[in-house]
């Protein structure tokens, strides 16, 4: 129904920003990234919407940016997973940090949102793994976010210096991203040896 508003910002708070278009305010619901991007009164922003209808309510969702709409729409598509947890996972990551996390199998930081926990974290990573190498966000290749996801495969050589990474106080996402550079053939050793000179640099 609704693809986009652009007008003047009249409001925002923590969690909506109301945006004036030809004398009607539309108040979204939005991420605090979103916010923190168009929160200024009298400024000329365009949102992008999705609508959402249920019997008792109709609520507006706007977006700073198309990605960050996508990756709602694809986080609210899986089961148990609802508008307010969607926005609590996006205010959380940025839709370029939440794919390196599913691909990485990183639920820990996913339950970092407001109000998720490990049982919907490990959801979104269990059902978005393979629709996420589709809908790669700026910054972040196909390519990268498929060697990211072969180095999560238990019982691998990269999901074992992975979680040796990990044990020497990496995050698994950066570790995973490390590991994911390297050739495939290397023994566990040499991988670990490689990685850790990759982020020591900064991957």
């Amino acid at each position: 129904m609704f693809y986009s508003l652009t007008g003047k910002v009249v409001f925002f708070d923590t969690s909506s920003i109301a945006v004036d278009c030809n004398g009607v305010a539309y108040r979204c619901f939005s991420t605090l990234n979103t916010i923190k991007r168009c929160a200024q009164n009298g400024a000329t922003v365009t949102l992008y919407t999705y609508l959402s209808v249920r019997e008792d309510a109709m609520e507006l969702f706007g977006f700073a940016d198309k990605e960050e709409l996508d990756f709602f729409k694809l986080l609210i598509s899986v089961s148990g997973v609802g508008p307010k947890a969607g926005l609590a996972i996006l205010s959380e990551l940025t839709p370029s940090q939440l794919s390196m996390c599913i691909a990485s199998g990183d639920v820990k930081s996913i339950t970092r949102a407001n109000g998720v926990g490990p049982k919907i974290a490990q959801r979104v990573v269990l059902e978005l793994k393979d629709k996420i190498a589709k809908l790669a966000p700026a910054g972040v290749s196909t390519e990268q976010l498929e060697g990211i996801a072969s180095t999560s495969q238990q019982g691998s050589p990269s999901a074992e210096a992975v979680n040796a990474l990990v044990v020497l106080g990496y995050g698994q996402t950066e570790a995973a991203r490390a590991v994911a550079k390297l050739d495939i053939s290397l023994s566990v050793e040499e991988m670990i040896k490689q990685a850790l000179k990759e982020l020591m640099r900064g991957v």
